[in-house]
């Protein structure tokens, strides 16, 4: 686990960047955090870092975007907040072999029908910045988590 504090836009983009520096073969992460937190900032700064150009949407409304990794592959970044039951991801026909990197924020109302986490981000506003603990759940996470603080030295 790591605990840090980021203290405005910028610092929460350079974490997306060094996440993206190391990121594993394949890896899912759980965004949690309330409304305002960081999580859309954090997942784009992610994505333009692994090479995504053009507009990164929210999914708040499509609950799923899909985008071509510049490496090759493919990352989902979906937005759970407006569904009312785990179920209604069915409807949306996600594989999870098909993508290369999963961003699930509010990952808590799909519980039982999204693949287990490899990386847990909390983010939480804190004065005019934001709290910041990422949990490796699997040993993918576990080492990307350790990969991703070797790029910070």
């Amino acid at each position: 686990m790591s605990e840090f504090f980021l203290r405005d836009a910028a610092a929460t983009e350079a974490l997306g960047a060094r996440l993206a520096q190391a990121l594993p073969a394949r890896a899912v992460v759980h965004l949690h955090g309330d409304l305002g937190a960081g999580k859309s900032t954090l997942a784009r700064a992610l994505l333009r870092s692994l090479g995504v150009t053009g507009a990164i949407r929210s999914p708040t409304y499509t609950l799923v975007e899909p985008y071509a990794l510049a490496s090759g592959g493919q990352a989902l970044h979906l937005d759970l907040y407006r569904i009312g039951d785990p179920g209604e991801l069915e409807f949306l026909g996600l594989d999870p072999a098909e993508a290369r990197l999963w961003l699930v924020e509010w990952p808590e109302r799909g519980r039982g029908a999204l693949p287990g986490a490899d990386l847990d981000v909390a983010l939480a506003v804190e004065g005019a910045g934001r709290c910041c603990v990422l949990t490796a759940l699997t040993a993918v996470g576990a080492q990307w988590l350790a990969d991703a603080e070797s790029k910070s030295e």
